[in-house]
């Protein structure tokens, strides 16, 4: 086992993985920007070490400084959580050769499926179905043009790296196309620093269906059930269950049939350690596979608290070696997650950086809050907004919905503008209730002439 443990991340998930590393008497190295000097997740660890200025890339993403700080401290290992560098094939390269553990898949594993143009190409392999799409990156317009001819509109330009809906376009025509071809590929180079794209079919009024899977060195892999990340906006998630509305109430068969193909591609790409095989399932139950997150996900929490499954601590025993031991994983319950980020809903979700006044986290049986600010804490302006996310756990959907009403509505952030009158109204709203929802819910949600009228209110 690890004795000390560098954590190449900030935030909620620097945390969540400290507080794995205590349970399992393992020391924690924090690393920060100072931007991040009075976070949680410093203030929490056994050492800490100041990687430079913000934003990230003067710091979480400057490799050879937490090769160093790992180097200085002495660690075994390096836990990179989600986001920054947890899918860099390069630097889990630099980590095994400095003899430092990367916890999560081996470099071999993240080569296979280093982008979405590759991983469409071991889908095939691994016999799972996947859109109708080009053989790769599409090099020019007359190329893209020709494909989305040839598969028909409406078709989806994607990014074949990275994700979070950047880079990514619909095109219902030549000219949208066009367009939507030139903004993809310049998006994607600023994100990714790759202004590679992809092209395939688009699949209208989808559900975002994903499953959770862990790996051993021995060849063994399970899949934990799934999570349905449909609630979206701009392809980014809001709200997440499991078990997912769809497969309950209309198509039971897919959860062993997705569950399956999940291990099918993770067999095919050799793969170790926690990661998640993403699907779309369009209304007639037909799914199609999406892409392979190679670490751990942010709404890993809802997966836990139906599994009872610790995912990572499962990610720090299997990078110890460790077989996997778990007995048959039953799904028992149901689990909501909101994540909750500093932003105005209300003006197009824009950031709302600054100090925290009154903080007060709900609580009671079932809920569960994932979390690294507190009263007094500022909301640094350089880094992704997400500030917590509110995980709630029932019987039953039913009991889960309303114990995640209850919660929300007392949960209270001043100071700063948060998502959760927002999400608050998507969880009382009749098709959410009823789990009838697709990845255009938010957008449909918008458009409705009430929820207008309910905008120009809280404005």
């Amino acid at each position: 086992m690890f004795e000390k443990i560098l954590i190449a991340n900030r935030g909620e998930i620097a945390v969540r993985v400290i507080r794995a590393c205590k349970e399992l008497n393992i020391k924690t190295v924090a690393v920060y920007s100072e931007a991040d000097s009075n976070s949680m997740h410093v203030q929490m660890a056994d050492e800490a070490i100041c990687l430079g200025k913000a934003p990230a890339n003067e710091s979480y993403l400057k490799v050879e400084r937490l090769i160093s700080a790992a180097e200085i401290t002495d660690v075994d290992a390096i836990h990179p959580g989600y986001g920054f560098l947890s899918e860099s094939v390069h630097f889990a390269d630099i980590c095994e050769k400095c003899n430092i553990k990367f916890i999560g898949p081996s470099p071999n594993a993240m080569k296979s499926l280093e982008n979405k143009a590759v991983s469409r190409d071991l889908a095939k392999k691994a016999g799972v179905p996947i859109p109708p799409g080009s053989d790769g990156p599409v090099e020019n317009e007359q190329d893209a043009l020709a494909v989305s001819k040839k598969i028909g509109y409406p078709v989806l330009i994607k990014a074949i790296a990275g994700g979070g809906g950047r880079g990514m376009r619909v095109a219902h025509n030549d000219i949208s196309l066009v367009r939507g071809f030139h903004t993809a590929k310049s998006e994607a180079e600023k994100a990714f620093g790759d202004a590679g794209v992809y092209i395939e079919k688009f699949i209208e009024n989808p559900h975002h269906i994903e499953f959770q899977i862990l790996g051993d060195n021995k060849g063994n892999i399970i899949h934990l059930g799934e999570r349905d990340c449909s609630i979206q906006r701009r392809n980014q998630k809001i709200i997440e269950e499991t078990p997912s509305p769809l497969i309950e109430n209309k198509f039971k068969d897919l959860r062993k049939k997705m569950g399956k193909a999940a291990i099918r591609i993770a067999q095919e790409a050799k793969y170790t350690n926690a990661g998640t095989v993403e699907f779309i399932v369009d209304d007639k139950g037909n799914f199609y596979f999406l892409e392979v997150n190679k670490r751990i996900q942010v709404e890993h929490p809802i997966t836990e608290e139906v599994t009872g499954v610790d995912l990572v601590k499962m990610q720090i025993l299997l990078a110890a070696g460790e077989p996997l031991k778990l007995p048959d994983v039953q799904i028992r319950g149901h689990a909501i997650e909101c994540r909750i980020n500093a932003e105005d809903p209300y003006d197009d979700f824009k950031p709302s950086p600054g100090t925290i006044g009154i903080y007060y986290p709900p609580g009671g049986k079932g809920i569960r809050l994932d979390s690294h600010i507190y009263s007094g804490y500022s909301v640094p302006p350089y880094y992704d907004s997400l500030i917590g996310k509110l995980i709630a756990y029932g019987k039953d959907r039913r009991e889960a919905l309303t114990k995640m009403i209850r919660a929300m509505s007392e949960f209270v952030v001043s100071d700063i503008k948060t998502t959760i009158p927002f999400q608050l109204e998507i969880l009382k709203d009749p098709n959410f209730a009823r789990g009838s929802y697709s990845t255009n819910f938010v957008d449909k949600f918008f458009e409705s002439a009430g929820r207008k009228e309910v905008i120009e209110e809280k404005m």
